[in-house]
């Protein structure tokens, strides 16, 4: 009771509102493409762009959520415009990955987001983490492997989209920060959605034409028959972009890291309300899969962790022995 009254009520109502859209969106757009038979993620992922867009604007330019960025140089535009090809590219995988396997096996290869994300450093930056991390993911990839193998309703093609998705969103992260790394250059997550959200919608465009012919006078034609289907797409793409807000206000009311253990355990609830919803069948060891990736995720995040705290110790002994050193200089030259 202690603890929780020393969390702020404001706090506890954006992790909440967090967990909500975020599982909220999967579910919706799980129902969407599967359930209801609405068979067009392309588009279904501009409507989300399109509302990201919109609101986006209205946020920053109008409510002044948070303080308008503007883009300083045509260079700072082009990676801009990089980003969000990467950023456009998973959504879609991710959306289209739900038209053929399930939740629970969508969010258990989403948890592997670590280690594609060290895997994209080593290569593209050449970071390299203590060995003690890269062996925390190694659960991560057995988890999955695991949970593939046990997996009843296992689609090879869903698969390899949902793994391409998953690459694709630890790419961009990393891609993010070397991009955007110089102090003028660096956005907030709400601006950098402000910018990348048109630019999407832009590359959608042409993509849910050529990929998903007639689908505008198709989703006319059913809604002249179930208007419900304007209301789904309006609150799935409205989720789409709480979920942005949500997770800037989250890192913004706590930190990164809280960020991160926080995903660990939405993926697991997601897991739980989707097989509550959806009934789709998963095994006992399919179970244990997940919970070895999710186990494995936590000992990452410790081991990066404890790797940053004994980094910075190191650091500031160096630095501490170099001042000695250089004071010691100074005080034999003024005794000489």
């Amino acid at each position: 009771m202690i603890m929780m009254d020393s969390i702020p009520w404001s706090t506890i109502m954006v992790v909440t509102s967090w967990y909500s859209s975020n599982i909220g969106v999967l579910l919706m757009n799980k129902y969407l493409l599967t359930n209801y038979g609405f068979k067009f993620p392309v588009f279904l992922t501009m409507c989300h762009m399109m509302c990201c867009s919109i609101f986006s604007f209205i946020g920053i330019q109008v409510m002044d959520i948070v303080p308008f960025q503007s883009i300083q140089s045509r260079e700072q535009l082009v990676k801009i415009c990089v980003l969000s090809l990467v950023f456009c590219f998973s959504v879609v995988c991710g959306n289209v990955s739900l038209n053929y396997i399930p939740v629970s096996f969508n969010q258990a290869i989403g948890a592997t987001t670590p280690f594609f994300t060290a895997v994209c450093a080593y290569f593209v930056t050449r970071k390299r983490e203590a060995w003690l991390t890269y062996a925390t993911l190694l659960p991560v990839v057995a988890g999955v492997i695991i949970a593939s193998e046990s997996e009843p309703s296992f689609n090879l093609f869903g698969f390899i989209i949902c793994v391409s998705s998953t690459f694709s969103r630890a790419f961009k992260s990393v891609l993010q920060d070397l991009l955007l790394s110089s102090e003028g250059e660096k956005l907030n997550s709400m601006n950098l959605l402000l910018y990348m959200a048109p630019m999407a919608m832009l590359v959608l465009l042409p993509a849910t034409l050529l990929m998903e012919k007639n689908v505008i006078q198709i989703t006319i034609d059913v809604a002249r028959n179930d208007i419900r289907i304007i209301g789904f797409l309006l609150f799935s793409s409205s989720l789409a972009y709480f979920v942005n807000l949500t997770n800037f206000l989250v890192t913004k009311h706590t930190s990164a890291l809280t960020l991160q253990v926080l995903g660990n355990a939405k993926g697991a609830v997601a897991v739980v309300v989707s097989i509550l919803i959806f009934k789709n069948p998963i095994s006992m060891i399919g179970m244990c899969g997940y919970a070895f990736t999710v186990l494995g995720v936590i000992l990452y995040t410790e081991a990066k962790k404890r790797y940053k705290i004994e980094t910075s110790f190191l650091t500031l002994f160096i630095s501490s022995f170099t001042l000695s050193k250089h004071w010691s200089t100074v005080r034999h030259n003024i005794i000489r």
